[in-house]
């Protein structure tokens, strides 16, 4: 069940994204060059403001061999009373900027459509309250794919719920078995057709590292979901978390999960890959907190409180080394333009970056500087 073995390389696709050379010491790289013809895929709409409401384990059938809810959500099993709801979504509308739009009320960490009707209906009520009220947009929920059916989508279209995620995890069904999801691919695929044909905005989730995965399978998967054509994904290293039943598989030795930079280098594959296919990735790695920063929650595997700034740094680091030709290699100091908004994932976590770039061109000096006129998934040499 070794979840290391990994295959290929992204070197060859960054490559084949340079563009041709502006002038003769100065080569311009994008990873955002792969946009879907004809509008395939519409530009990303603004992100939403979010308003989390957790509800581990609540309506799962099943209990993954990857999961304690409570150690990943921070949250307590106890489902919050209506009146803490209210208070808690007060509190959290207090953050939004004036124009921040849209905002949604979203239920997470369970499976939401998995609870009982009176549940759901009493759920959603609370959340309408605010959306009557014109303080939120509409309402999102997190649950699995066996659950979207003609009743499910029958009571939810009740209420403004604009937003479905769907807890795919692998679209191989031997993986879906080992982690003892309870649903086959087969199910992930009907509920997208079913969400679509009732026009929900749809989000797909998905895991790597999982037992009896590799990096072959993972991008399978990826690829099979990025053929759905969601709206959006979120990618999750699997990470061993106590009391969990894969913290049992990982301490008998039946398990071994990915390293940091083994997960890195894969979710880096698989985000170009979305990216390629004009689907927005709006998450890499788990939501930090305290809970999880905690080593007696997390025993192993690839986590770090900044995973999708490593991702993106490891990309930046790839554009640049495919950007930097032998006539800059022979120089001493070399400047990389980037969009300031990308400037620290260009320089690397503790300039991680750039010390590489030293080490293999042997530069004395390397800076970062703005460029206004280059895209956020862009960079220059000079």
């Amino acid at each position: 069940m070794n979840a290391k073995k990994r295959h290929g390389s992204i070197n060859q696709t960054l490559n084949s994204q340079i563009q041709q050379p502006k002038t003769s010491n100065q080569r311009q790289v994008s990873n955002n060059q792969h946009r879907a013809p004809n509008n395939q895929y519409p530009a990303s709409s603004p992100r939403p403001f979010i308003i989390p409401i957790f509800i581990p384990h609540a309506g799962c059938p099943h209990h993954c061999i990857f999961c304690n809810q409570v150690s990943i959500t921070g949250a307590k099993q106890k489902m919050a009373t209506p009146a803490e709801l209210r208070i808690q979504i007060r509190e959290f509308l207090k953050y939004k900027r004036e124009n921040r739009k849209p905002v949604q009320i979203a239920f997470f960490g369970g499976n939401f459509l998995g609870l009982k009707s009176e549940e759901i209906k009493s759920l959603l009520e609370l959340a309408a309250e605010f959306v009557r009220d014109g303080q939120v947009d509409s309402i999102r929920c997190s649950t699995r794919p066996d659950t979207i059916n003609e009743r499910s989508l029958g009571l939810i279209m009740e209420y403004p719920v604009s937003t479905v995620e769907l807890g795919v995890q692998s679209m191989n069904d031997h993986v879906l078995a080992l982690a003892g999801r309870g649903h086959s691919a087969t199910d992930t695929v009907h509920a997208v057709e079913r969400l679509k044909e009732k026009h929900f905005s749809i989000g797909l989730q998905m895991m790597v590292g999982l037992p009896g995965d590799d990096d072959t399978g993972a991008l399978t998967t990826a690829q099979r979901i990025a053929d759905l054509g969601p709206d959006f994904v979120r990618i999750y290293p699997t990470l061993v978390v106590a009391n969990s039943r894969l913290a049992e598989w990982y301490k008998s030795g039946d398990y071994a999960p990915l390293s940091l930079d083994e997960g890195v280098t894969l979710v880096k594959k698989i985000y170009l890959k979305f990216k390629k296919a004009g689907i927005d990735v709006i998450r890499m790695g788990l939501q930090a907190s305290e809970d999880l920063e905690d080593r007696t929650t997390v025993l192993a595997g690839p986590h770090h409180p900044a995973f999708g700034h490593l991702v993106h740094s490891e990309i930046f680091l790839d554009m640049a080394i495919s950007a930097i030709d032998p006539a800059n290699a022979i120089k001493e100091t070399l400047t990389i333009f980037v969009n300031a908004r990308s400037i620290s994932k260009m320089r690397g976590l503790n300039n991680s970056n750039i010390k590489s770039l030293k080490e293999q061109f042997h530069f004395q000096s390397i800076t970062v500087l703005p460029d206004s006129a280059l895209a956020v998934e862009e960079l220059k040499v000079g």
